[in-house]
């Protein structure tokens, strides 16, 4: 895998679909990174988690794609996270304050535990 490639696999957990990304992303596999999102997208989930725990480094442009992924889902009704467990993912999404606009997490079952309590919960 060259430093410009992704690897990408889906997975469901009940009403959760679970986005995992492999490699570094960049503006070379944005394009990549976006159609697979779209893809997911199109299936309207209820709820999507991106999980970053296998990158190694998050570009502006993935910052740009997370923000992107936030507003679709959103304005369809989902839910969206993030799972970063490294400084090299989850400082770029603190420095730009894109936590603020999404949950991040350390780890996939904490945003699966999350993500799937009844949203009617006003307590965070």
């Amino acid at each position: 895998m060259s430093a410009s490639e992704i690897t990408t696999s889906v997975a469901h957990r009940d009403e959760i679909t679970v986005l995992s990304v492999v490699g570094d992303i960049d503006v070379a596999c944005a394009p990549e990174l976006e159609a697979v999102i779209a893809a997911v997208l199109a299936e309207d989930p209820v709820a999507l988690i991106v999980d970053l725990s296998e990158v190694a480094f998050l570009a502006t442009a993935g910052l740009r794609i997370l923000a992107a992924t936030y507003e679709k889902i959103t304005l369809a009704g989902g839910r969206f996270a993030v799972v970063a467990d490294s400084p090299e993912t989850r400082r770029p999404i603190q420095l730009t304050d894109l936590n603020q606009l999404f949950s991040l997490y350390l780890t996939l079952h904490d945003a699966i535990t999350s993500l799937g309590k009844p949203q009617d919960s006003s307590t965070q």
